[in-house]
């Protein structure tokens, strides 16, 4: 894994597929002040569960991170959260999508979106 990280060091890191499937589903928008925003919400079946969506705007406490022409945006109250977690992108039959590796994560369930 080849990762290239510019701005906050200690935020998320996102692998050589998950940067290739976020540009192109990017491109796909046509809209180049979108982002991919990163968050940790309360809920899920463990605690907390992370939201992923294509975002615009740019919060005064926001965590910014680029990686190549892919711009990650994490509010500040996630932030601590994802601190040296992984998104990633596998394609294929099984286990297809984006997951987050989170090393913070004490508990997750069988989901992939909640862990507490």
């Amino acid at each position: 894994m080849t990762t290239t990280e510019q701005e906050a060091p200690s935020a998320i890191l996102l692998t050589d597929e998950a940067i290739a499937k976020v540009a192109m589903l990017l491109a796909e928008e046509n809209e180049p002040e979108l982002g991919l925003r990163v968050a940790v919400r309360p809920g899920g079946c463990s605690g907390f569960s992370y939201e992923m969506f294509f975002d615009a705007e740019t919060a005064p406490d926001d965590r910014v991170v680029t990686f190549g022409s892919v711009t990650v945006r994490i509010d500040a109250a996630s932030a601590p959260h994802l601190v040296g977690a992984t998104l990633n992108y596998r394609d294929g039959l099984q286990d297809a999508g984006f997951s987050i590796d989170n090393p913070n994560a004490q508990r997750s369930c069988g989901c992939g979106q909640s862990f507490g």
